[in-house]
């Protein structure tokens, strides 16, 4: 979730935003031009990352539905399914992340002091990538019902950036955890991509694009979710000793995506103990799942 003004737009980010954004879609288009060859070469783990991103995407093209019926979710319930799906994140990022790459680090010979300096490496990193792809699209104020074309399309573009290390981190969580615990954090991250699909397909269509069009382009911000995620696991597989600093990387992309989007966005418009409560059940749920399920 961003938010945008059109104070910062200019025409060279605008011109960097359209740019990524064609980059993205040729990027998911070769993909899954080539994606039978693929799939059937791909180890079981980076078939289950696959997966996994997929269900995320099909969460952020359900998310889009009520612009093509001209609904809306309230503002309470659009409250609640960001709340849900940050606390799901949140523990996943405990449970699912941080604790099996402390684990991991352990295994591969490492004391308590250097796995734990390891995995808070790799937090920051992941912390760090995520402020640099914002980076490229911030601005500084909310996307209101004044929108223009050119900031509909940033925030297009913005999205798909910010769903890249989400996808990562599904990729991570398949190549390194447990099956069951991986599924919970694609569960968490899919349940936060519904009200942000949404958001997507809406800023298009204020920016007066048709129904199917601006569903068809929220739904294609998502897309990069299983391609990233693929990405994620197969460099996992490809090097074991990158495991410790893939999860917490996941983890610090994970937890800054809580406290800077997901938080501030599900208590935005006023519905904040209605998002409290949601975030403290979801979090109870993926405890629930990771330890007494997992």
């Amino acid at each position: 979730m961003f938010r945008y003004s059109s104070s910062a737009l200019t025409p060279g980010r605008v011109a960097g935003a359209t740019v990524i954004a064609t980059l993205l879609a040729v990027l998911c288009a070769v993909t899954l031009a080539r994606a039978p060859d693929l799939i059937a070469a791909m180890p079981p783990l980076v078939y289950h990352a696959l997966v996994g991103g997929a269900w995320a995407a099909a969460a952020t093209a359900l998310g889009t539905l009520p612009v093509l019926l001209s609904q809306g979710f309230s503002p309470r319930a659009h409250a609640a399914a960001l709340g849900l799906g940050g606390g799901i994140m949140l523990a996943a990022t405990s449970f699912s992340l941080v604790l099996p790459a402390l684990a991991a680090s352990k295994g591969a010979g490492s004391t308590a002091l250097a796995a734990s300096m390891t995995v808070g490496g790799g937090i920051l990193a992941g912390m760090l990538l995520v402020m640099a792809l914002e980076r490229l699209v911030r601005s500084d104020g909310v996307l209101d019902h004044g929108g223009t074309v050119a900031r509909a399309w940033l925030f297009v573009a913005a999205v798909a950036i910010h769903n890249i290390p989400e996808g990562m981190a599904i990729g991570v969580g398949y190549a390194g955890v447990d099956l069951s615990k991986a599924n919970a954090l694609a569960t968490g991250i899919a349940i936060q991509d519904i009200p942000e699909g949404m958001v997507v397909a809406m800023a298009l269509r204020v920016a007066g694009y048709g129904r199917l069009f601006s569903v068809a382009l929220g739904t294609l911000s998502g897309v990069i979710e299983p391609v990233s995620a693929v990405v994620g696991a197969l460099l996992i597989e490809a090097s074991g000793t990158l495991l410790p600093w893939g999860l917490a990387g996941a983890a610090g992309a994970m937890l800054y995506v809580i406290c800077h989007d997901v938080v501030p966005e599900s208590q935005r418009h006023g519905n904040d103990r209605t998002a409290s409560f949601a975030l403290v059940v979801g979090f109870i749920v993926m405890m629930v799942l990771d330890t007494a399920m997992g």
